[in-house]
C-alpha cells in the first residue's frame, strides 16, 4: 500500500527530508504588524526575527484551512498519516480533523489518521520519522497508528529559550514569571506535559546553565536509551552542535539529528532558542 505523511509547518523537517516523496508540509502563516510570513519554502527567518524584535505586539499565527489539508490528502496514496502540533497550542489539529471528514466523504476507500503530536518542532519531526519507519517496514495502517500512538505517549519534549518575549506577549507565561524572568534575566527550562501543554521544568541564570539542566534530565531518564534525539535550533547552530557533543558524552541515544526551526517554531523559540525531543 502507498502512504503519505502530511505535517503542518511546525514540524521542522530538514530540507532533505522534505524532498522525500512521502512527506508533504502544509503551511501555517504568521502576522507581525502589517507583515505576513508564509511558513513554507519562501520563509525568511532573519526577516521574521527582526520584525518580531521591532514589534511591541505579539505575532499572531493562523493554522491551515481544512481545504489546504484536503488538497494535501488528495495525493493518490492509500494510507494517509497527518501530524499536527499540540492541539492545546493551535487549531491546526482541529482543521486537519475537519479535513479528514471532508476527504473521506469523497474517498471512503482511503485510510486517514490525524496524530496530535502533543508537542511541536523537534517532537513532530520524530513522530513523522517514526511513521515513515513503520510504514516502510510493511506494517498495515492500524499497526502503524498503534505504534506511533505509543511513541507519542512516551515522547519527551524540552526547550530552553534565550528570549521569552514572545511567550510573554502571547500570555504563555504567568504575569509573575514574566516579571521575574524579565527583571532578573532568568532562563527557564520548559517542557511539555503528556497532553501537550507548556510547563516549567527548571530555571537558571544563563542559557548554558539551563542547557546543562536539560542534559542532566535527559541523562537521568532511563527511557532515552536507544532513542533518537532531535535538536531544533533557532538561529544558533553552534549552540545546537555543542548540545549534541555533550549529549553524545552523557547520554545513550541511538542517533542525534539537528534541524532548523521554521516559521512557527521561530515565533515561539525566538532567536537563540533550542527545542529537543526524544
Amino acid at each position: 500500500m502507498s502512504f503519505k505523511i502530511i505535517v503542518d509547518s511546525c514540524c521542522d523537517l530538514t530540507p532533505a527530508m522534505l524532498r522525500e516523496a512521502c512527506f508533504t508540509s502544509v503551511p501555517l502563516t504568521i502576522r507581525v504588524g502589517g507583515d505576513v510570513f508564509v511558513d513554507d519554502s519562501t520563509f525568511d527567518q532573519s526577516g521574521l526575527l527582526w520584525r518580531m524584535k521591532e514589534s511591541a505586539t505579539a505575532p499572531s499565527t493562523a493554522c491551515p484551512s481544512p481545504a489546504q489539508f484536503v488538497d494535501a490528502m488528495d495525493c493518490g496514496a492509500d494510507d494517509i498519516y497527518v501530524v499536527t502540533l499540540s492541539a492545546l497550542l493551535s487549531g491546526s489539529h482541529n482543521c486537519a480533523a475537519q479535513a479528514r471528514m471532508m476527504f473521506l466523504e469523497d474517498h471512503p476507500e482511503k485510510r486517514v489518521h490525524i496524530f496530535n503530536s502533543c508537542s511541536a518542532s523537534a517532537g513532530e519531526v520524530l513522530i513523522a520519522l517514526k511513521i515513515r519507519e513503520l510504514a516502510m517496514s510493511g506494517m498495515d495502517f492500524n499497526a502503524v497508528v498503534s505504534g506511533v500512538s505509543r511513541y507519542i505517549n512516551e515522547q519527551q519534549t524540552l526547550f530552553v529559550l534565550e528570549d521569552l518575549d514572545n511567550l510573554r506577549k502571547n500570555g504563555r507565561l504567568s504575569a509573575l514569571q514574566a516579571i521575574v524572568t524579565g527583571t532578573l534575566k532568568i532562563k527557564l527550562l520548559m517542557g511539555a506535559t503528556p497532553e501537550g501543554e507548556i510547563f516549567k521544568r527548571g530555571q537558571a541564570l544563563s542559557v548554558k546553565q539551563a542547557m546543562g539542566k536539560m542534559l542532566s534530565i535527559m541523562a537521568q531518564d532511563e527511557h532515552h536509551k536507544g532513542r533518537i534525539l532531535c535538536i531544533a535550533h533557532c538561529n544558533c547552530l553552534e549552540r545546537a552542535f555543542h548540545l549534541k557533543e555533550q549529549a553524545l558524552k552523557s547520554c545513550q541515544f541511538s542517533d542525534i539529528i539537528i534541524c532548523e526551526t521554521g516559521g512557527i517554531s521561530t515565533v515561539y523559540a525566538n532567536d537563540g532558542g533550542i527545542v529537543v525531543a526524544y
